[in-house]
């Protein structure tokens, strides 16, 4: 993904970050650092993102963000694990 010239919340993604606890900041972290796993001193929080960018201006249109569940992601939080 070609770096963001703005970013843009849908009403769904701001609504879904407060209620999971996200803030601003760890969405941009997370969209500038890419499949890097962010690593947070206090909580140790992998982040994930959803994100759909306009090729045309490059804007971001973050889509939701959540915390991933070790129950349903692998070790990496990359791969869903199998069922």
């Amino acid at each position: 993904m070609k770096p963001c010239t703005s970013v843009r919340y849908t009403g769904h993604s701001l609504q879904r970050m407060f209620e999971r606890g996200l803030s601003n900041e760890e969405v941009i972290y997370t969209l500038q650092a890419g499949e890097a796993i962010a690593k947070y001193p206090v909580d140790d929080q992998a982040v994930h993102v959803v994100v759909s960018q306009n090729p045309g201006n490059d804007e971001c249109y973050i889509i939701t963000a959540y915390y991933p569940s070790s129950e349903i992601w692998a070790d990496d939080f990359k791969a869903r694990r199998s069922q």
